[in-house]
């Protein structure tokens, strides 16, 4: 689940905010996007894989909220470190590269949007 978005490192351009398919973030005009609805995170990373400034740290734990501290993060060395390993900050020839791949991305997306569905069910049950 998204843990933490180092404003001091973003640059602003809501990339994050366009990449996340079930509009965790919303986007501000004078600084970095706002962790609005973190119960509908689906731990898919693709905020973290689109920011380019290694701002943003999700946390591997699908199901219960962060509670790594942002010095933590800092002292193990995570950000950036999914978009580095797996080649996004790098380019690419046409037709090659992590975006020739994207279409991979749909069953691990709908997972992501089932985990959700149901981690808001429960939330929701827990407070009713």
């Amino acid at each position: 689940m998204i843990a933490h978005i180092f404003e001091e490192r973003c640059d602003g351009c809501n990339s994050c905010v366009a990449a996340c398919p079930t509009h965790v973030l919303d986007a501000r005009t004078d600084g970095a996007p706002v962790i609005a609805r973190i119960d509908q995170c689906q731990t898919c990373y693709m905020c973290e894989l689109y920011c380019e400034s290694d701002a943003i740290y999700v946390d591997p734990d699908q199901l219960a909220r962060p509670t790594i501290t942002p010095q933590a993060i800092l002292d193990g060395g995570q950000l950036g470190r999914l978009r580095h390993d797996y080649g996004w900050d790098q380019d690419a020839a046409p037709g090659e590269g992590h975006l020739s791949d994207f279409w991979r991305l749909g069953p691990l997306l709908r997972e992501g949007a089932e985990i959700a569905t149901r981690r808001y069910a429960a939330f929701k049950a827990d407070r009713g």
